[in-house]
């Protein structure tokens, strides 16, 4: 069985190594912490730039819910205006009802302005409240592939939903795992859900090259996130899930 790894990345480093680790398409990204949001102009220019395999690219205008102001609908139509003029490769977005179902209109209008790019419906579905409905209202809008760790925080608690959507999809959508996936648990995951494509970070935490490192200050008010470390695509991780998948 041939399978597809996508990489989430938020910088263009990453998207670079994933490439060459392997990775068939690469999911570009923005501030990671908050589930990923939309990236900046320079930043989808460049990966564009540098890379060869396919780039989709969040529309995701802030963290938080997936319920989207007028204005918040118009900041996502822009950006996949800017998609299409950089030659991305596909687009991946989500939007919610505020009863927690499948906002199909809106979504469905997003898909239509994004053609020909595919579009992927991402997790907000891991938010929705009726997960089979939501398969049917995500296939209604249009989408190529649904992004999902089966309305859990990771793939293997949600494998059982997972394993249920790719029967139930069959060749109407992809469904994609994808949230905590790591090479412990790749095999085990293919193996039960049956999907062909999974989404994973594969990363690994590096420290800064700052010499002098103010100690008692957080530039994002926060200190559970670090100063003075990142984490980046660990090169490794990838071949290594990917040789794993190459033995089932």
């Amino acid at each position: 069985m041939k399978f597809s790894i996508e990489i989430c990345v938020d910088n263009v480093q990453s998207a670079i190594d994933a490439q060459n680790a392997g990775a068939d398409r690469i999911e570009l990204c923005n501030d990671l912490p908050e589930g990923g949001t939309t990236p900046g102009a320079g930043t989808i220019c460049s990966a564009r730039n540098n890379l060869t395999i396919a780039l989709h690219v969040i529309i995701r205008p802030r963290g938080g819910d997936f319920l989207y102001t007028d204005l918040e609908y118009d900041i996502m139509r822009r950006d996949i205006d800017i998609c299409g003029e950089y030659g991305i490769d596909g687009i991946v977005l989500g939007i919610l009802n505020p009863d927690g179902s499948i906002d199909i209109e809106r979504t469905a209008k997003l898909i239509e302005l994004a053609h020909p790019m595919p579009v992927t419906f991402h997790r907000a579905y891991d938010m929705c409240r009726d997960p089979l409905q939501g398969l049917e209202d995500v296939i209604a809008t249009g989408a190529t592939r649904l992004l999902t760790s089966g309305q859990k925080n990771t793939v293997s608690e949600g494998t059982g939903l997972i394993k249920r959507l790719v029967k139930l999809a069959g060749e109407r959508i992809i469904i994609m795992p994808g949230g905590g996936i790591n090479t412990s648990n790749i095999a085990s995951i293919a193996k039960a859900s049956r999907a062909k494509e999974f989404h994973l970070t594969g990363r690994k935490e590096i420290g800064s090259e700052m010499i002098f490192m103010r100690k008692g200050i957080s530039m994002g008010g926060s200190s559970d996130i670090p100063e003075f470390s990142r984490k980046v695509v660990d090169p490794d991780k990838i071949k290594s899930i990917i040789s794993i998948l190459n033995l089932i």
